[in-house]
């Protein structure tokens, strides 16, 4: 269910009781709940570490000083470090592929206490619907979840989406409390062209008093001014530091963005001095289940940060206190009286690894691991999704009239692609494959309305030498993609993901190798992280089985269905020349 923007009576007694016990407490009425003694604090407003004692009351701290000595459970810490809980500014739950109650248990033992998640990607899939079950999923989760309404759903009109969020919807959504801006307006076209559908989703978040979050990469100069000049407050499409730099200088705020797919740290360092680290924070945007349990989350971005040169207290700085500022996350992001009781405890500023982590004066997370139950995800009105017309091999056979051919380009840990030009082999007008150059089929199949589209191209850069791969994690609108060797292992690969309401295979010889199946609209698992990342490791060794070398195909095949990146994309109407954003055929 959404939630009015006012907080209700019985929400405003609460609060009300809570500061109550607070002021009992700091007068010495009463006794605190949890004291954190003989900490070294590092104090994001100030930029200073400080050795002093924490003191809290209910979800709150009560108060900052070494003159707080007792309360009914004191923890001495021994001279270890006290953080804000971090903060995640951007991310699509979804594209973990974990439930939302999974990947609180992911991410919380990191140290991760708030989250800013735009469901973009359910949106696609259910629309209104998608974005009620993400809000009713976080229902007594130890992980503040709060939303950006989708702006983009569909996000272009060369793809078929499962469903659409117009202006009413994106009014509907911004009033509610926990939906605390416009997610990212990633059809800056749109906003250039003054389209007026666009222009009034970024004004009724501007009327709430909401921020607009942007996307757009490689804009500058005078369509930069444009795009600002309507409300656009962030972006987290920078890969280098001129473009971050002109942005920041133009007064938007940076996402530095560090995920699975897109790696923009190292990159944006440069851009990152003393005088523009307050307008900058980190986010994943998408991360993958694997990753988080090997590499962490935001902790990880703040060893790599620190490990290439920021200072700690600035790194952590952009790990909490600016993103919740950005967002008017009010009590969150920093440690003081009166804040909310998020706070991570780690033994040095270098690793940064979670020994215990409080969220909202509560203990939740001890060396890596859960202290309190997490409720079991809940598929309900967001499972059986796949409406798919059945195919034949002559659907997935591209017919050109001559020798030359468009073909996707594969960039490794980048979200643009190239558009290249390659002479192909013909047999009858129908493209063969070419394993020894690389030049593999993907097909695009459409999902959601049993249409029958299929887009067809080819790619390079993956190196797979037999059978065929895919997936109904599609990014944006999420039909189901395909690469493959043979046309009949491209078709098997396609049934068996719709077979399974949704999911990701690699098939041989017509026979599945590995599968992981994805019946929460066709994009999130109902197992744990643990049944995930196996079936995850299983693909991918499968994926090593027929010859391909790269690290996390997937990821990548999920990407070449996104058409709001550069340059060459393809969705089930076929190939997007972005740069141009037409349709474009395969043969030249």
């Amino acid at each position: 269910m959404f939630r009015k923007k006012r907080p209700s009576a019985a929400r405003a007694h609460e609060t009300v009781e809570e500061m109550g016990r607070i002021l009992g407490v700091l007068a010495g009425s009463a006794k605190a709940d949890t004291l954190l003694k003989n900490v070294l604090l590092v104090n994001v407003f100030s930029g200073e570490v400080l050795q002093t004692n924490i003191l809290l009351v209910g979800g709150r701290i009560a108060g900052v000083g070494t003159e707080y000595t007792d309360a009914a459970r004191v923890y001495d810490l021994e001279g270890a470090y006290a953080i804000p809980g971090l903060i995640d500014g951007h991310v699509h739950i979804e594209s973990s592929m974990l439930s939302v109650p999974e990947f609180a248990r992911a991410v919380v033992p990191h140290g991760t206490t708030s989250i800013v998640a735009d469901p973009h990607e359910i949106a696609n899939v259910l629309g209104l619907r998608g974005v009620r079950y993400v809000l009713d999923s976080t229902t007594n989760l130890p992980l503040s979840i709060f939303l950006t309404a989708p702006s983009c759903v569909p996000a272009s009109d060369k793809e078929t989406t499962g469903a659409s969020l117009r202006l009413a919807d994106v009014r509907k959504l911004l009033c509610d409390e926990r939906v605390v801006g416009l997610a990212e307006m990633m059809d800056y076209p749109g906003v250039l062209a003054k389209s007026p559908e666009v222009l009034a989703k970024v004004e009724a978040a501007l009327e709430e008093g909401r921020v607009v979050d942007g996307h757009a990469p490689e804009l500058g100069g005078k369509e930069l001014d444009m795009y600002i000049a309507v409300g656009m407050g962030s972006d987290h499409e920078c890969v280098g530091a001129s473009e971050a730099l002109e942005k920041l200088r133009k007064g938007m705020h940076i996402m530095v963005r560090e995920g699975s797919s897109a790696m923009n740290l190292e990159d944006l360092l440069p851009a990152i001095t003393r005088e523009t680290s307050r307008r900058c924070f980190f986010v994943t945007d998408d991360t993958s289940p694997l990753d988080l349990m090997e590499r962490g989350h935001i902790d990880h971005i703040l060893r790599k940060a620190v490990r290439l040169g920021l200072p700690p207290v600035t790194a952590i700085q952009m790990a909490s206190l600016n993103a919740a500022e950005y967002f008017g996350l009010r009590g969150r992001g920093a440690i003081g009286p009166g804040y909310y009781g998020d706070i991570v405890i780690v033994d040095d500023l270098w690793n940064f690894r979670a020994r215990m982590v409080f969220r909202e004066g509560r203990l939740v997370a001890r060396d890596g691991s859960m202290v309190v139950e997490l409720p079991r995800p809940r598929g309900g009105l967001a499972t059986r999704t796949m409406r798919v017309k059945p195919l034949k091999l002559e659907d997935v056979a591209i017919r050109i009239p001559g020798e030359r051919a468009r073909v996707i380009g594969v960039l490794p840990h980048q979200l643009i692609t190239q558009s290249l030009v390659e002479k192909v082999t013909t047999e009858d007008g129908a493209v063969r494959t070419d394993v020894e150059r690389d030049i593999l089929k993907t097909a695009v199949v459409e999902r959601h309305r049993g249409t029958g589209n299929v887009g067809l191209g080819l790619v390079k850069g993956f190196g797979l030498q037999r059978g065929a791969i895919a997936s109904s994690v599609a990014h944006d609108s999420h039909n189901i993609i395909a690469l493959g060797v043979t046309d009949a292992d491209l078709v098997s690969a396609i049934e068996a993901v719709a077979g399974m309401g949704g999911g990701q295979v690699v098939v041989e010889g017509g026979k599945v190798l590995a599968k992981l199946a994805l019946p929460i609209a066709g994009i999130m698992s109902s197992g744990t992280m643990e049944h995930v990342n196996g079936a995850l490791l299983s693909l991918r060794k499968a994926c090593r089985q027929l010859g391909s070398p790269v690290e996390n195909p997937f990821a990548i095949l999920s990407l070449l269905a996104l058409p709001v990146i550069p340059v060459l994309k393809i969705t089930d109407m076929g190939l997007v020349d972005v740069e141009r954003f037409a349709i474009v055929p395969v043969g030249v």
